[in-house]
């Protein structure tokens, strides 16, 4: 620490001269996050100071995070679904497979089933929570095997997981084929859609992933994502809202005495940034995103197919992963476990730059 303070603008010429550092947006297109929504920057300024952490201190920020709640879980198809706003789908995915054990506690080597693309939040959790990950291969496409899931599960799987959205190719694993495995042997059923969770409900076509399937027990969505929300804000949203106070923890010095979250400081900034999002687009203004942000992969895909650069796969949401060896040096893009060119086709990567992209690749491939 300085033992003499620094005038303010100095300070923020120091930091104006860091930022420089970091990387152009108009050059990512790896990343699952996106410059948030003017609006949602607006919000989050307002909350800036606030801690749901302790609700009752800041019970007007604590009721925008039920709102948003449940403006997700009706988007979900189960108006009275309950949850929290979380850091993350890291967070998210930790606190459904805490929560999924708690509930079967009377099992002494509890293991969960997930795909072989699950996120590497998934081992993060198993390893806190002493639970075996058993791992389902993938089809041909990509997509959890559902047959061999239901080999793997015995009495001691304690949570199946499947993925609305995975990380590496933007596909959905068959939720429905899940969704009824799970209810077959009642098992708690997490669905990781901290990516898809704000682009399935907004594309043209129904893709069931979430309530509407009797077997879905939990959903992880992430709306500072493809939610334009300022970082950080995911949400864990659980069919049965008191399943959560399984995990209720005593807190006596703060303003409510139990809490079930994961952290205990949590800014309600994001939160509002969040709810702010989604309201001023509304579904109109979502799927209009969603739309824009599905056709640039679109066009994307046939653009790189024109100079040969085959797809991987024919992707569900707006991943496009490419057979490719090399990209121009400018371009920040990253290569899934399987050797394939990934690019993330977000808000900000607007057609002007999908078009500046390819006229770089035809430089070196045409």
């Amino acid at each position: 620490m300085l033992n003499k303070g620094m005038t303010e603008k100095d300070l923020f010429s120091f930091f104006t001269h860091t930022k420089e550092e970091d990387l152009d947006h108009n050059y990512i297109l790896s990343s699952m996050c996106t410059p948030p929504h003017p609006i949602a920057v607006k919000a989050h300024s307002m909350f800036i100071e606030t801690n749901l952490g302790d609700p009752g201190l800041f019970p007007g920020t604590a009721s925008l995070e039920r709102l948003l709640i449940g403006r997700l879980a009706t988007l979900f198809h189960h108006p009275t679904a309950g949850g929290y706003a979380t850091s993350g789908g890291t967070e998210s995915n930790i606190q459904a497979l805490r929560l999924a054990k708690e509930l079967r506690k009377e099992i002494t080597t509890p293991n969960v089933v997930v795909p072989e693309s699950a996120h590497f939040s998934f081992k993060k959790a198993c390893d806190i929570l002493c639970l075996e990950m058993r791992t389902v291969p993938l089809n041909n496409d990509l997509r959890m095997d559902a047959s061999k899931a239901a080999e793997i599960i015995d009495k001691n799987t304690v949570c199946l997981v499947g993925i609305a959205g995975t990380t590496e190719y933007g596909l959905i694993d068959p939720i429905s084929e899940l969704a009824a495995i799970a209810s077959e042997q009642d098992i708690f059923f997490h669905v990781d859609a901290a990516f898809g969770g704000m682009v399935i409900p907004f594309l043209d076509r129904e893709i069931r992933f979430d309530f509407l399937l009797p077997g879905v027990t939990s959903i992880a969505v992430d709306p500072h994502k493809m939610g334009l929300s300022t970082i950080p804000c995911g949400c864990l949203i659980i069919r049965e809202p008191d399943m959560l106070n399984t995990l209720n923890i005593e807190t006596p010095y703060l303003s409510v005495k139990q809490e079930f979250t994961l952290s205990g400081t949590r800014p309600g900034a994001p939160v509002a940034g969040a709810l702010a999002v989604l309201d001023y687009f509304g579904v109109e203004g979502m799927r209009a995103v969603v739309s824009g942000c599905m056709q640039n992969t679109l066009r994307l895909i046939d653009g790189m197919e024109t100079f040969g650069i085959q797809r991987a796969v024919t992707p569900d949401v707006n991943v496009a992963t490419f057979i490719c060896r090399d990209i121009p040096d400018r371009w920040k893009v990253s290569w899934t476990r399987r050797g394939h060119l990934r690019i993330v086709c977000m808000p900000h990567v607007r057609r002007d730059r999908i078009e500046a992209f390819l006229a770089d690749i035809g430089e070196m491939y045409a």
